[in-house]
């Protein structure tokens, strides 16, 4: 009996024009002298449940990346192609990629190149929500107070904070489904105006998308502070989870003045 895959969908074909930077795409940036791009596909090639990894990747860095995904030994990376016009029209392309050698009822699970940190539960969760669901859009809750403004001036709504998610990336679908989406979506909307991720897509078409709990550091990497952040906790990292907090020196002064007090 043939075995469904679970197959990772990268798309990197984003500038680096928010990061300041004119020549060097963001997913090519590197952290300890390995491409941010790499960071996050070691990530879905050592994980025990994904077969395999197709990627969208900017034109003009295409055999780059190709050369490097080679230098890297990645095992699980099928094709690599060409980016479309949009982040939306890209995944679009990579779905159909993917169609041409997987079945229909495959799992994606559709991913920013640049969000090099996920959790390997945070993968089985995805797999495991679109098996009982249909659907998994990783996300977290909110930590600050989300305020709605259209001119972006004037606050128009504050919601309640406790119904308030932020939405990260693994989205996973079977890949039929999401297909069928975008193909819609294409019909009516075939510059994805207003479309920035596979969740808004799939809402503005009435289906239900189901949430599984993303991580905090799992940050896509847009502009400097991004970068410097995100540096921060590969360097803390222990075992692909975030080392112990240094407690030592804190008992150590508490204790120093409750002896000299």
């Amino acid at each position: 009996m043939k075995k469904n895959k679970n197959i990772a969908i990268i798309f990197a074909g984003g500038s680096g024009t928010r990061m300041g930077i004119k020549d060097i795409p963001k997913q090519f940036l590197e952290i300890n002298n390995i491409p941010i791009i790499i960071h996050t596909l070691k990530i879905f090639d050592n994980h025990p449940n994904i077969d395999e990894i197709y990627i969208g990747c900017i034109a003009s860095w295409l055999d780059y990346l190709k050369n490097i995904v080679k230098d890297f030994n990645l095992k699980k990376v099928k094709s690599i192609i060409e980016g479309g016009d949009t982040g939306q029209d890209t995944i679009y392309k990579i779905l159909k990629e993917a169609r041409c050698y997987n079945d229909g009822d495959s799992i994606v699970l559709i991913h920013d190149g640049v969000r090099p940190y996920i959790p390997s539960e945070v993968i089985d969760n995805n797999i495991e929500a679109v098996k009982k669901y249909g659907t998994a859009i990783t996300c977290t809750t909110a930590n600050e107070t989300i305020l709605l403004s259209k001119n972006g001036v004037k606050v128009d709504a504050v919601p309640i904070r406790k119904e308030m998610f932020l939405g990260q990336a693994p989205q996973s679908f079977v890949l039929d489904d999401i297909l069928d989406a975008h193909e819609q979506i294409r019909k009516i909307n075939p510059n994805y105006e207003n479309i920035s991720d596979s969740c808004t897509l799939y809402n503005q078409l009435g289906k239900d998308v189901h949430m599984v709990q993303g991580a905090k550091g799992n940050l896509k990497i847009t502009d400097s502070i991004d970068y410097f952040i995100m540096t921060a906790i590969l360097n803390n990292l222990k075992n692909g989870k975030p080392a112990d907090i240094p407690l030592d020196s804190v008992k150590e002064r508490k204790a120093h003045y409750e002896e000299n007090n």
